[in-house]
């Protein structure tokens, strides 16, 4: 859970031995599911790292050697790529999974509030203070405490972090006395800290600080073969979320997903298929119900397969992808491209069942009031 100062009243002493997920505490999950495999969605209580590609396989098996440990840990990965969830699966599987696991993002931290927010403060400590709160530090006490987007803090804010870091005990706002808290601090960020050093722009101390472990978390564009089996978790989970009858991609969709390069990375993966398990009217979803970026690629990728001479209907086919992929599935626009009749196209389109490479259009009889 994302903490932030109207939340953060939350966690007081009732709260500690839970973690949370959402807007209500999880069990502990068990230990025989940490592999890299396809969990069974409807009974996992914490979502998992999917895949069984080389990258994959070797981050889990970091994460099951530093789970064993009690060092910080840096992860590093583009936007999307999942580093809160391996801090997640690093909490779960560390002899701190029956603490709490408190998520901050960084990117949310002001100046003026960062010491409360981070290390809470005591009644009466400035105008307005009315109750003594914990602090994100205190709040993950016995636990773990994941700093999302570390490098996003201000230099300022990076000093006053340094000094938790470094005496394991913090003085909450108003105080006098330190407080000793055992947490296990987890970072990540999307941004090249050691270049950021070199600008000026991030403490060398703090980075040496958090740069004990670290995990590069691939992009999904370098580990492709795992796109089907987390497409398939990820329908799986919305199935079990909305209680309704499974649904299924079939080899058009499959295709259509390993043709796209997935710049967002999972979290792109992931609203692709909740787009498709949404908008689909049917329990088998295809190429033609993916957002148009993902049917587009494939098109690209079809259309470009080679110059070898091939029958004429293969040809004609691979020319009215080019088409199609031209004019970003627009058949009117298309038929002009090709020089041929509209009506034309819509039966070649059909002929080479080529309509999921098309803009779905909605008929009259579709629109409602």
């Amino acid at each position: 859970m994302k903490l932030t100062p109207k939340v953060l009243a939350r966690f007081d002493d009732a709260y500690r031995g839970q973690r949370w997920w959402g807007d209500r505490p999880i069990m502990n999950p068990s230990s025989a599911s940490r592999s890299a495999g396809v969990p069974d969605p409807a009974v996992e209580s914490v979502p998992r790292l999917v895949g069984q590609s080389e990258p994959m396989l070797k981050l889990a098996a970091r994460i099951a050697a530093v789970s064993a440990r009690n060092s910080t840990v840096l992860i590093r990965g583009e936007s999307g790529v999942g580093k809160e969830l391996v801090a997640q699966q690093i909490h779960a599987a560390s002899r701190r999974a029956a603490g709490p696991f408190v998520a901050v993002d960084c990117t949310t931290l002001r100046d003026t509030l960062f010491e409360s927010q981070l290390f809470g403060h005591v009644k009466g400590a400035f105008t307005g203070a009315d109750h003594p709160t914990l602090g994100f530090w205190r709040a993950a006490d016995g636990g773990t405490l994941f700093l999302d987007e570390i490098g996003e803090l201000s230099l300022s804010m990076q000093a006053k972090l340094l000094r938790g870091l470094q005496d394991r005990a913090i003085v909450p706002v108003g105080g006098v006395e330190p407080i000793p808290v055992n947490v296990r601090i987890i970072a990540a960020t999307h941004r090249n800290l050691e270049e950021m050093v070199r600008r000026g722009e991030f403490r060398e101390d703090l980075y040496f600080r958090l740069k004990v472990v670290r995990l590069d978390v691939p992009p999904l564009r370098e580990r492709m073969s795992d796109v089907p089996s987390l497409a398939r978790y990820f329908l799986a989970r919305l199935s079990a979320l909305y209680e309704e009858p499974p649904k299924q991609f079939d080899a058009s969709a499959i295709e259509a997903m390993t043709a796209y390069t997935w710049p967002g990375n999972v979290r792109e993966l992931a609203n692709a298929v909740e787009y498709a398990y949404v908008l689909a009217p049917g329990e088998i979803l295809t190429a033609a119900d993916l957002p148009d970026e993902v049917r587009l690629a494939a098109a690209q990728r079809q259309s470009s397969a080679g110059d070898a001479i091939v029958p004429l209907d293969v040809a004609e086919r691979a020319l009215i992808l080019r088409a199609l992929t031209a004019t970003q599935g627009n058949q009117a626009r298309a038929a002009r491209l090709l020089k041929i009749e509209r009506r034309r196209l819509y039966r070649k389109v059909r002929q080479y069942n080529l309509q999921p490479f098309t803009i779905r259009r909605v008929s009259p009889h579709e629109r409602t009031a």
